[in-house]
């Protein structure tokens, strides 16, 4: 992702609704939460393509229509939207005054509902009901004017200025007011944000550093001109543009033409914006559609990822690993900190009190005397109802028979305040304030003593969790579902497609009819029993960017997409050396792997020319096809295979393929050929050195012994 500013400036903001506004009529369909600050809406358009509202708390709302994956489960904020959102018709889209807030509101029969995005400090995103009142914000949150959450009424933030109703008369006084340069008073007391007020700036000829009230009448048209241009260019243009930080990174965007390509060419774009900025070099600007387009050129593929990171998070952050063990004691040791340092101070406090008691003998004396005398005569509950009356005495209570008094000053002042029991001395008292003392002393070592076990357990978890990283291993994780491609064998090929064959006969049945489309291809090994395999043109695994730390080093991350073959119509138009892979991945999953040869054949064909019904009309028993028309045969292939350790949408897995495939993918990988060793102890040693799952491991093993011939999976 792009080192550039991230949060969006009101002028970003506008614009994006203008955008947004076009949206009108939509239709909400789905709600998602890839991540804890991201929020997902999608929508139906008739006649478009479904739409992708993202929101990145904060920092960024702009559509997309990329390929990104969902949680399978949605989160409780995710399952309210979808609640009162699903199906409902946008209605509107508004900026409230030139803040950075927006409000989309959706109707449909069961009335209207408002779903507000505020874009700053740490952001949210609220959903409220018709009459204003919140239905669920993503996190409660207080201010000193206003109080978000569940079941109040919604209430905005303080109203900014608004540079497009502003009046000459409203910019002089606040010219005339500020004790600030000018770029300054332009970027928060105008609303511009430091970057316009830089172009206002720019536009005016004015210098920044200048004292905003010595600014002269003529300076001030200028600026007022200034302001015209920009909000006229910002309310009446479209689009946006991006400025790229040199002429090889301008024409490697210009030239992609792929969002692969242009995602590896967008790390050269240094600035965006709706408007045209004057400070920036013109021949390394090119004009974008939308305001989207550019947020989604810059941001778009990190965005994208944010369930995987999520969910690679959750390999070194979830309950049961090391570093999440650390992390624990950590905050463990934080807590006796703050318990130690809570239980000294109210030993100092109880131990000055009892002195404060001792110092003050005669005063304290004379308070409880007179309590008691006033006791015998009124009784306690009398007295208790006149104590504010009374010098030195703040209340009483009488269940517990005690008061609360004051101690005097230095300067004969009313001081600390104390409780006393009526029915014990001076030196009582006091010696009730010591042991108070002590005992919090004593839960302070306490606590200390917790404290150093605490460490030294935070130590050697930190030490194992270092030794586990070095290792390479990767820690499984129980899964409620698999992907679906997990019900077959499976296998990628170069460019990332996939390859999925038949475990048995009713897999090859429900294979072919569910996932043979007219764009696939149909690999079958020549030989009887030989599993039916599909190679997709469309599914398959692409590299995704990931954060360092997370997953260990050599480990390839892998994010699931339904949108390969960008430009290509049919698997036959796939370069000659896909379908060989193919193939020979096809003959290594047949029992051609345990025959003893050194090579098989395979054909493709297809997918129309695979029938279940034979020639007389009758159907074939489960798991058998009539293939008819010309078959494509691959001969002589290898038996060779190749599996290496990754994590494909957050979810560590092996991945098999042809060693030049693999090797290419996977930094730590082995090659695998027939041999004598059994495939479960092979399956246990790549487990046990990956803290990869042994069935997922035997899933991708082929049916017989195996020889491994090691490429850093093992031994890393």
């Amino acid at each position: 992702m792009s080192s550039m500013r991230e949060q969006s400036s009101s002028f970003e903001i506008a614009r994006i609704v203008s955008e947004l506004s076009q949206m009108v009529g939509a239709r909400a369909k789905k709600a998602y939460q890839p991540h804890y600050e991201q929020i997902v809406l999608r929508f139906n358009h008739k006649g478009s393509p479904s739409t992708d509202l993202v929101i990145v708390r904060g920092l960024r709302v702009y559509t997309s229509r990329r390929d990104r994956p969902m949680p399978t489960q949605p989160s409780q904020f995710a399952m309210i939207l979808r609640k009162h959102l699903n199906n409902s018709r946008l209605v509107s889209v508004e900026q409230r005054g030139f803040d950075r807030v927006i409000e989309l509101s959706f109707e449909h029969g069961k009335g209207r509902h408002k779903l507000v995005i505020e874009m700053f400090r740490d952001g949210n995103v609220l959903l409220l009901d018709e009459e204003g009142v919140i239905i669920r914000p993503l996190t409660h949150a207080k201010y000193a004017s206003r109080t978000l959450k569940k079941g109040v009424a919604y209430t905005p933030p303080p109203e900014a200025v608004d540079p497009r109703v502003l009046s000459r008369s409203g910019l002089d006084g606040i010219l005339d007011e500020s004790e600030h340069d000018l770029i300054r008073t332009l970027a928060s007391r105008v609303n511009l944000g430091r970057l316009y007020g830089s172009v206002a700036c720019s536009i005016a000829d004015l210098d920044e550093k200048t004292e905003s009230r010595v600014l002269s009448a003529e300076q001030r048209d200028s600026l007022e001109f200034a302001f015209q241009e920009m909000l006229n260019e910002l309310e009446n243009g479209d689009g946006g543009y991006i400025w790229l930080s040199n002429q090889e990174s301008k024409e490697s965007l210009e030239k992609s033409d792929s969002e692969s390509e242009r995602d590896s060419a967008s790390a050269g774009i240094v600035e965006f914006s709706p408007i045209n900025l004057p400070s920036m070099e013109e021949e390394l600007r090119i004009g974008v559609p939308s305001l989207s387009n550019a947020y989604d050129y810059v941001f778009g593929s990190h965005d994208a990822a944010a369930f995987i990171r999520r969910e690679e998070e959750k390999l070194i952050d979830s309950g049961e690993g090391l570093a999440d063990e650390g992390a624990k004691l950590s905050r463990r040791a934080s807590q006796q900190r703050s318990a130690i340092d809570r239980f000294n101070s109210r030993a100092a406090i109880a131990q000055d009190l009892g002195k404060a008691i001792q110092e003050n003998w005669e005063h304290v004396d004379s308070i409880i005397s007179q309590l008691n005398s006033a006791v015998d005569e009124k009784g306690w509950h009398e007295i208790a109802n006149i104590a504010h009356e009374v010098d030195w005495i703040d209340s009483i209570d009488p269940s517990k028979h005690t008061v609360v008094a004051f101690l005097p000053e230095e300067d004969g002042g009313m001081g600390a305040s104390v409780t006393l029991e009526a029915a014990k001395t001076v030196h009582q008292n006091a010696q009730r304030y010591f042991e108070e003392a002590r005992v919090h002393k004593n839960k302070a070592k306490g606590a200390l003593n917790a404290l150093e076990s605490t460490e030294e357990s935070r130590e050697r978890a930190e030490k194992r969790a270092a030794k586990e990283i070095a290792s390479g291993k990767l820690k499984g994780r129980k899964r409620a579902r698999r992907f679906w491609f997990e019900k077959y064998r499976w296998a990628i090929i170069s460019g990332g497609h996939l390859l999925i064959g038949g475990k048995d006969a009713k897999g090859n049945d429900v294979l072919v009819r569910k996932h043979l489309s007219s764009s696939d291809l149909y690999y079958h090994a020549d030989l009887h029993g030989a599993p039916s395999c599909s190679l997709k043109l469309k599914d398959g695994l692409i590299p995704v960017n990931t954060s360092k730390g997370v997953v260990p080093e050599g480990v390839a991350s892998l994010q699931i997409t339904q949108s390969l073959g960008e430009g290509v119509e049919d698997c036959r138009d796939l370069d000659e050396s896909a379908l060989n892979e193919a193939a020979q991945i096809a003959v290594c999953w047949s029992r051609a792997w345990g025959s003893g040869g050194a090579a098989a054949t395979a054909f493709h064909t297809r997918s129309s020319q695979v029938s279940k019904t034979s020639e007389t009309g009758e159907s074939l028993a489960r798991g058998s096809f009539v293939v008819r028309g010309k078959r494509n045969w691959h001969r002589d292939l290898a038996l060779e295979l190749a599996i290496g350790v990754a994590v494909v949408n957050g979810v560590p897995l092996p991945v098999s393929g042809v060693p030049e495939t693999i090797s290419k993918v996977c930094q730590r990988w082995v090659k695998v050929t027939p041999g004598r060793e059994k495939k479960e102890n092979v399956a246990n040693s790549i487990s046990k050195s990956t803290g990869l799952s042994q069935d997922d491991v035997l899933a991708c093993l082929p049916p017989g012994g195996c020889t491994l011939e090691d490429h850093g999976l093992i031994s890393p």
